[in-house]
């Protein structure tokens, strides 16, 4: 008997969540009921990997304690580094990522503990030694030596210091921290999902983590700001951009940057990171990108609004991560840097009272067939 196919599970429930509430109709996401607005605007990092792991706001001994934690956790195993020294130098990162992650389980003892208390200790480290592994590839990869963390400086702050080996400004810090935090969860997207998945069949945490990595990484997810990116370039000046979109309309291509599998208006994220974006813009006088990306955005809107396609958060965001001295190839290395918390978060939520994922589907195949000799086929 078969049953109603919903392509890519769209509208399939399968569990509840405190964490992340999205409505796309409106634009609306918000983190344990808090508008996104209002983190980006008031909050941490630290503060928002807290408030997704216990579904609350901490208060000041515990974000103190919690960010301690973090901080006394920086420094990844010598082990690793030592191995990353082997990647080969032109090995796409998100490669060299999901590699990096996965050998992590090496140089823990205790890397198949998935009692609540392991998860956690597993978080902690894996919140901690993202930015220093990304940091590290970036630098292995352009022959520079890898820059030991600094525990006196924040989250944000430490990873563009092990980036550039040079402490950034407290605007560049707290604008990074910003993207962090509009990145660091968004409901059951396809790497939380995946991630979810592996963790369901009672498989490690590092396991589980790096199968999200994977997910991440395809160009309809997390690579999507890169994509964007190499559009400005083919773009090239803001007055061929109405044709170029048209064009790619035309043909039925999408846009990178454009469009969400849940909002219908625009992603609450872009807004903000539009906002950063004029800044940014504004500041150094390179605006061309910026104002190539209004006028894809304005072309975007007077032709695809009609059909609740709006900018998504991977829009803008290139443009802020360039301006921070990321290159283009760790845009969505980044990303996961950001996601690692939600990840995490989820993960030990949807554990509490886990079910293995195990969705059917409908054979559609011969109803019978016999295996037939070789010479007779």
């Amino acid at each position: 008997m078969t049953q109603p196919v919903l392509e890519g599970l769209r509208g399939v429930v399968f569990t509840e969540s405190k964490l992340a509430f999205i409505d796309g109709e409106k634009g609306i996401l918000k983190y344990v009921g808090i508008p996104i607005q209002e983190l980006a605007e008031n909050s941490s990092f630290e503060e928002t990997s807290f408030l997704l792991l216990n579904a609350r706001l901490p208060n000041k001994s515990e974000l103190e304690e919690f960010d301690a934690a973090l901080r006394s956790r920086r420094v990844a195993p010598a082990g690793l580094i030592e191995l990353m020294r082997m990647f080969p130098k032109d090995l796409h990162p998100m490669h060299a990522l999901r590699t990096a992650v996965s050998s992590l389980a090496m140089f823990d003892a205790d890397a198949d503990n998935t009692t609540e208390a392991g998860k956690l200790e597993k978080t902690y480290n894996l919140i901690a030694q993202m930015s220093t592994i990304i940091a590290a590839l970036y630098r292995l990869q352009q022959n520079l030596e890898p820059v030991a963390p600094r525990a006196d400086l924040t989250h944000a702050a430490n990873f563009l210091y092990m980036l550039h080996n040079e402490v950034p400004s407290p605007e560049q810090a707290r604008l990074f921290d910003i993207a962090l935090v509009l990145h660091a969860d968004h409901g059951m997207n396809a790497s939380t999902f995946t991630g979810i998945a592996t963790a369901s069949t009672l498989s490690d945490m590092y396991s589980s983590i790096t199968s999200a990595i994977g997910s991440l990484k395809g160009p309809l997810h997390g690579g999507a700001n890169e994509a964007v990116m190499d559009m400005l370039e083919d773009i090239g000046e803001v007055e061929n951009a109405e044709a170029f979109i048209g064009a790619k309309l035309e043909r039925k291509e999408k846009v990178m940057g454009v469009g969400h599998a849940v909002y219908k208006f625009f992603d609450p994220r872009s807004r903000v990171l539009k906002e950063y974006a004029a800044v940014v813009a504004a500041k150094h006088g390179e605006s061309k990108q910026y104002q190539i990306l209004n006028k894809v955005e304005e072309v975007v809107i007077a032709r695809l609004s009609a059909k609740g396609i709006y900018p998504n958060v991977d829009f803008y965001s290139g443009v802020v991560y360039s301006d921070l001295g990321i290159p283009k190839a760790f845009f969505t290395p980044v990303f996961a840097l950001a996601r690692i918390s939600g990840w995490m978060a989820s993960i030990i939520e949807y554990t509490r009272k886990n079910s293995i994922l195990r969705p059917t589907v409908n054979y559609i195949g011969p109803d019978e067939a016999h295996w037939i000799p070789p010479e007779q086929r």
